[in-house]
């Protein structure tokens, strides 16, 4: 689905020299690294405070256990979202309350976020999907009147940017209370292993993630809440700085190639294109199609026979996954998000894709909808 080998090639040098000296200066742990990539983030972002840590998990992790929540409390959340924005609910001994996503963006349905808020609600975890950002304006609207606190997962929607309803232009991640994402390989902004970070305008909040990023310390071997081991390594860091700097060129890249996509597959009846918000910027990470009286299974098995890889976010909802079986949240009426995980279907999008590629993945489509008419 991306070609991560294509674009090192491309950064080869500079990957190169950046990895290598900090082999060479032995700074693994919290080296200069990891706070120049955390500055530069800061930058980008224009946000206050960005805390790296582990891995996009993590960072959904502790921004719940930074916001002083206690078992029983309900968290809402979509369920048509990778398992991680709910799986740290449940792992806290929280209670993910699992609200439906609107059709035509896919993010949680701010429309129906208010029904679902009751005396224990702590806290609202709007996904921005696949690069499209969800409703913020009507959720931090309606956070303020119940005062919830916002987390947002922006591991899929790094570098896009929203249009808040008093004027502001700022990048999602930095409109509610924490923006958490993940630094996994084929993220628009990926390194070569595991990553993620946190980031906040909330002073308070920074000082309180730090902490419990790192054993719940501020001075060594002196530990004031219950914290856990998550930091990025200064490796992780040399190639992230490295990234950053093409960051905007990668997005551009991507949305070039969802126009072609949109170009070829817009007037095919029976396949919807993504839909574009006009309140935000997407990056599509994921292009994903919705097919309406097409076989999902079995053009993905055509592809597939071509050597075209093709992924289906999400298969199994997470109101509908086993592990969340204890909440018997499997009832829970959510038709949008039920129909989505029958009809989606990713292509390949990335930033090196030439024209070639992508006439030959769409042609393949073409032909073969056009053979089952």
């Amino acid at each position: 689905m991306v070609d991560l080998i294509t674009q090192y090639e491309k950064i080869k040098p500079a990957i190169d020299e950046a990895i290598l000296s900090v082999i060479q200066n032995a700074q693994f742990i919290n080296g200069p690294e990891v706070q120049n990539f955390q500055k530069e983030l800061e930058e980008y972002l224009e946000v206050k405070h960005v805390i790296p840590c582990a891995n996009g998990t993590d960072a959904l992790q502790i921004a719940l256990m930074s916001l002083d929540l206690v078992p029983g409390d309900e968290v809402i959340t979509p369920s048509f979202t990778y398992i991680a924005t709910t799986e740290v609910i449940a792992l806290l001994g929280l209670k993910p309350i699992f609200v439906d996503v609107d059709p035509a963006t896919f993010c949680i349905d701010a429309t129906k976020i208010e029904a679902a808020i009751t005396n224990k609600t702590k806290a609202i975890v709007p996904v921005h999907l696949y690069g499209q950002a969800a409703n913020m304006n009507a959720i931090l609207a309606i956070a303020e009147k119940h005062n919830l606190a916002v987390v947002e997962d922006n591991a899929q929607a790094l570098g896009s940017i929203y249009h808040l309803e008093n004027g502001k232009v700022e990048k999602t991640g930095t409109l509610g209370n924490i923006g958490c994402t993940s630094f996994f390989p084929s993220k628009n902004l990926g390194c070569y292993g595991d990553g993620g970070a946190l980031y906040t305008n909330d002073d308070a909040l920074a000082e309180k993630i730090r902490m419990i990023a790192n054993h719940g310390q501020k001075v060594k071997y002196y530990h004031e809440v219950v914290g856990c081991n998550s930091r990025l390594d200064s490796i992780q860091a040399a190639v992230l700085r490295i990234k950053l700097r093409q960051l905007d060129n990668y997005i551009d890249a991507r949305r070039n190639v969802a126009t072609y996509y949109d170009t070829v597959f817009g007037a095919i009846p029976g396949v919807k294109i993504p839909f574009r918000s006009a309140d935000s910027k997407h990056v599509f990470h994921q292009y994903t199609l919705q097919l309406e009286g097409i076989d999902r299974d079995a053009l993905s098995a055509h592809l597939a026979s071509k050597e075209i890889p093709s992924m289906i976010y999400y298969p199994v909802p997470a109101h509908r996954q086993k592990m969340f079986s204890a909440f018997e949240s499997a009832s829970t009426e959510l038709p949008v998000t039920d129909y989505l995980t029958s009809c989606v279907l990713s292509l390949p999008i990335h930033t090196e894709m030439q024209e070639e590629q992508l006439a030959y993945i769409s042609s393949t489509i073409v032909e073969y909808i056009n053979s089952i008419k």
